[in-house]
């Protein structure tokens, strides 16, 4: 995608984007020109692989191992009833085509191991954690710290959700190790046995898209060193302030 420039018919469809001062046609030609990667096809990566999409991201790659089971659909806004049993990745392959047809989807029906990461986030302008386990997440984190790219984390459980962004650019703000002690094995906490909040995932995957899109567009002030915590109760943000820790064993040593 890199090089190519807005045809008529793109200039008519992202043109309340082409409006804005923020993005114009420049911010929209580095959407058309960036690569994002979108680690999970499920609650959280169905609205941000949906909403990059429709703002003109030329390239997205998705990752997940997973097929599409009934009880999903609560949820997963990207799948439907008549893609059960199919796997994730395609699924939300069909529906950002069908979205978008500039946009160019790349499926990896896998799990997001560290040789596939140091693959694919390499090539990456932006990544997305939409997965939903902590050991995926490290090794996401670790990929993007070695690699120098900007990481937009979201989560969702229950009734509370939380966004921030990780970017290993930027020597104040700190990796995901940092905030989340890979030594300490915290116990997983899933859907399957939680329950999740169908809007709460469609909000925080929407939020990741919106994180994404300033980052590639280097516009606005990006989450880095800040997270956004819902509680969906009551509908009330709170944000913390988070720092590098000294001797992070992942990203001290940048």
């Amino acid at each position: 995608m890199a090089g190519r420039s807005l045809s008529d018919e793109e200039l008519l469809r992202y043109s309340r984007h082409i409006l804005l001062d923020d993005i114009g046609f420049e911010g929209q030609t580095r959407f058309l020109q960036s690569h994002a990667l979108v680690i999970g096809a499920g609650g959280l990566g169905s609205p941000a692989a949906m909403y990059l999409a429709c703002a003109g991201v030329g390239h997205i790659t998705l990752v997940d191992h997973d097929r599409v089971d009934l009880t999903n659909l609560q949820r997963q806004i990207a799948h439907t009833t008549e893609r059960v049993g199919m796997l994730k990745v395609e699924s939300i392959q069909a529906t950002v085509q069908a979205l978008n047809p500039h946009t160019e989807v790349s499926a990896f029906a896998a799990r997001a191991d560290e040789q596939l990461l140091a693959e694919l986030v390499a090539s990456a302008d932006v990544v997305l954690d939409c997965c939903d386990n902590f050991a995926t997440r490290h090794a996401v984190n670790a990929a993007c710290v070695r690699h120098g790219k900007p990481l937009v984390s979201g989560s969702a459980i229950q009734m509370d959700g939380q966004i921030t962004v990780y970017d290993p650019t930027d020597s104040h703000c700190p990796c995901y190790a940092c905030v989340f002690d890979p030594q300490v094995v915290p116990e997983e906490a899933h859907c399957a046995t939680m329950g999740v909040f169908a809007p709460l995932v469609g909000i925080i995957g929407a939020m990741q898209a919106a994180e994404a899109l300033k980052l590639i567009g280097g516009m606005g002030q990006a989450l880095a060193g800040r997270m956004l915590m819902l509680d969906g109760r009551s509908m009330e943000w709170t944000q913390v302030r988070m720092a590098r820790r000294p001797g992070c064993s992942v990203c001290a040593a940048r």
